[in-house]
């Protein structure tokens, strides 16, 4: 259909019962939209493994009847030192032979194969069951490992090149994750604690430090990443390096934490651990067990050791080692021993396990955020998958029709994979009824932003918060666009010919009904991208499909209370009420709605640029039509439009065009964009920043930032009452 310019009032719902035929074709539309949405949640994230990932499972023969086994290559240097029938009769007096030869001589061969004996003879002893062995054959080949990698004394001989170099990070990884593992069976992997670990001839004094903006107490629990496979998400994003990727689910704060509500509970993080040691030789005592205390205050990164001889003539160790656990959102590389080093992450496996909670699933619900829209209103609002950083520029996504933030993951977790992406950016997910009209949503994003900042930035200091990116997807589109319009009077006279200052009513129905019928520029965004948005509606919107949303589909009975009281206390005020009472997701979404003519011609923020991604099917399905252009749900000629920076046209349907990485490689395109227009305006601002006033209606929605007015006189906020906004509905 071709929408009308027309303001007069059409009807919105049709009551007409639809042919059968058309009922039928409407109800294998839907069924394949049910099996193919991206916002129904029937897959799994995560697997778990049976036996954990290891890097040395092949060259040491972890799997095998008779593994595991130590390589050719540290059997060719026993052999050479005259050690290999020591090794095959007592491989415990083979070892401290090692480590004796190892002190006296230079050698990265010798290293290499005191280290990989001692984590073969740590698995042996981890594998019997005897755990404190195992800590001290793996405390053998981490500092002992640590030492080839950064020692002065191997700087001459050591080759990046050779294969060992690389087969020693991996012992140093495996080592300290194997160690690791056994401290956390005893409870005893917490930051913020030192731990002693005695054995008959070792001793490790292991202080445990967190890195960055986190606090000590932040993490309920470690998971480790080797322990899970990746499943849906199309692609896991590592480095390689030195460190153990683990899987940090964060602690909620609990009550007097406002800030609470955006993090969804269950949510994890990925975090790498890594065991700062010493470089020069060690020395050692004696004794058995583990105890934990205190860990002194400060960032020193300082190691201590003392030194005896044992029975062997071998030096025992003592070694004071740091573990730090870093983020590797903020650190991909650290220094170590005047080293800059990589880390080994993964930021894939710590959000599949979110996604892959319980938690999660019970909160992400999107057909009941379709049908139900009233009861769904508790789960709505602003979500955060990392901590809130006044520093980056926030990137919102906005899901559309029948579906969740679920769909956006994975571009957020593709995006997040670029380091000028996430150096810059934070990423939140908005979670709204999609079941309702998008202009209420509209609305009610607009009164959930101004929550937030109140939350996070109420001085409106964060400049990075100015220059908000909104990226919504279908009908999600249309919810980010209208943060960026000044309707002016346009949607009002759409329902009545009479001035909003001469409706009776409560006060607070009053500043509802109007706070969704005018629009003004958010100030903080500065950037919109639409993917597959019906800008002019959608001809699956039709009297069918119409028709059997409004069976299904519950409208918000606030909403609709709040407009029945009104008409009922205006008789004859309302040209047509049924735009305000009987109204739904899919009615607002028909071609021939009178909104899209009111947004297509609403003055826009000149602060704001638009960008546009379309998607377009070479090969259209047939309940599309032979003559489709578009991609099965929206058409070309409404996905379009003329007022964007770029347009990107991708061969993709619908409830698949966001994911493609075309789409999200446009998306990081424009985001970099960004970045240069938002650094050069930066470097022009001489003036110090003023804080960015904020205002609000009092009704939960009309919020705004105090702007040059754009429309001729009328104030920039329709303001008719004077207290707070009330407290967006939450969990």
């Amino acid at each position: 259909m071709v929408c009308s310019n027309r303001s007069s009032a059409r009807p919105i719902l049709r009551s007409q019962s639809p042919p059968w035929a058309s009922v039928r074709c409407c109800a294998i539309w839907i069924v394949l939209l049910c099996c193919t949405s991206s916002g129904c949640i029937t897959s799994r994230y995560l697997e778990n493994r049976s036996i954990r990932e290891n890097a040395l499972t092949n060259s040491l023969h972890l799997l095998r009847w008779r593994g595991p086994e130590i390589s050719v290559r540290t059997q060719s240097t026993l052999r050479r030192y005259g050690l290999i029938e020591t090794y095959q009769d007592d491989s415990q007096i083979c070892l401290h032979r090692l480590q004796t030869l190892n002190a006296q001589n230079p050698d990265t061969e010798l290293a290499y194969a005191l280290s990989e004996l001692s984590y073969v003879e740590g698995k042996i002893a981890d594998r019997d069951g005897r755990s404190s062995d195992a800590m001290n054959h793996y405390g053998v080949a981490l500092t002992t490992s640590y030492r080839y990698l950064f020692g002065d004394q191997l700087g001459e001989v050591r080759n990046q090149y050779d294969p060992q170099f690389r087969a020693v990070c991996d012992l140093y990884n495996e080592s300290l994750e194997d160690l690791l593992r056994l401290l956390c069976a005893e409870n005893r992997l917490r930051p913020g604690q030192t731990y002693t670990i005695q054995t008959a001839n070792q001793k490790f004094v292991i202080r445990a430090e967190m890195r960055g903006a986190w606090k000590e107490d932040e993490f309920d629990h470690y998971e480790f990443v080797s322990d899970y496979d990746i499943k849906t998400l199309n692609n896991r994003h590592t480095t390689y390096g030195l460190g153990v990727p683990l899987i940090a689910v964060r602690k909620p704060r609990g009550e007097g934490h406002p800030e609470e509500e955006y993090y969804p509970e269950g949510l994890s993080y990925a975090v790498t651990a890594l065991l700062r040691c010493s470089t020069e030789p060690s020395r050692g005592g004696r004794g058995t067990g583990i105890h934990s205390g205190t860990a002194r205050s400060g960032n020193s990164h300082s190691i201590q050791q003392v030194s005896h001889t044992n029975e062997f003539g071998a030096a025992d160790e003592t070694a004071v080692c740091v573990l730090e656990f870093f983020d590797p959102l903020r650190a991909n590389q650290i220094q170590l021993a005047n080293d800059w080093v990589p880390l080994e992450t993964d930021l894939t496996t710590p959000l599949a396990y979110f996604l892959d909670s319980d938690e999660y699933r019970k909160r992400d619900r999107a057909t009941e955020g379709l049908l139900d829209p009233d009861d769904a209103q508790q789960k709505r609002g602003l979500y955060m998958l990392e901590p809130y950083d006044p520093n980056r520029i926030p990137v919102l996504m906005v899901h559309g029709l029948w579906s969740s933030p679920l769909t956006w993951m994975d571009m957020f977790n593709d995006l997040r994979s670029f380091p000028e992406i996430r150096e810059r950016y934070q990423f939140w997910f908005y979670l709204y009824p999609s079941g309702q009209p998008f202009w209420i949503s509209a609305t009610q994003l607009r009164g959930d932003l101004f929550a937030m900042r109140q939350t996070f930035d109420p001085a409106g200091q964060d400049r990075a918060v100015d220059h908000t990116v909104l990226v919504g997807h279908s009908m999600g589109g249309l919810v980010s666009r209208m943060q960026t319009i000044d309707s002016g009077d346009d949607f009002w006279n759409l329902v009545s010919d009479k001035p909003k200052e001469k409706l009776r009513g409560p006060p607070q129905d009053i500043n509802k009904l109007v706070s969704a019928l005018e629009f003004r520029p958010n100030q903080s965004v500065g950037r919109v991208i639409t993917i597959g948005t019906p800008h002019r509606g959608s001809n699956l919107a039709n009297t069918t499909t119409r028709w059997l949303a409004g069976k299904v589909i519950k409208l918000p009975r606030m909403a609709v209370s709040t407009s029945t009281r009104l008409t009922r206390a205006n008789p004859g005020f309302f040209r047509d009420t049924r735009l305000l009472t009987e109204a739904n997701a899919v009615d607002s979404l028909a071609p021939d709605s009178p909104i899209f003519p009111v947004m297509l011609r609403a003055q826009r923020s000149p602060n704001v640029k638009y960008h546009n991604i379309v998607g377009v099917l070479e090969d259209p399905p047939i309940l599309a039509g032979r003559h489709h252009r578009g991609d099965g749900v929206v058409e070309y000629n409404s996905a379009t439009m003329e007022d964007t920076e770029s347009e990107l046209v991708v061969d993709a349907t619908h409830t698949k065009l966001h994911m493609t990485g075309k789409a999200i490689f446009e998306v990081r395109r424009i985001l970099l964009e960004h970045l240069e227009e938002v650094d050069s305006e930066d470097r022009l601002a001489w003036a110090p920043h003023s804080a960015t006033p904020l205002m609000s209606d009092g009704a939960s929605g009309m919020i705004t930032d105090v702007a040059p007015n754009m429309s001729g006189g009328r104030p920039s906020v329709y303001q008719l009452m004077s207290s707070p906004p009330g407290g967006a509905s939450r969990r």
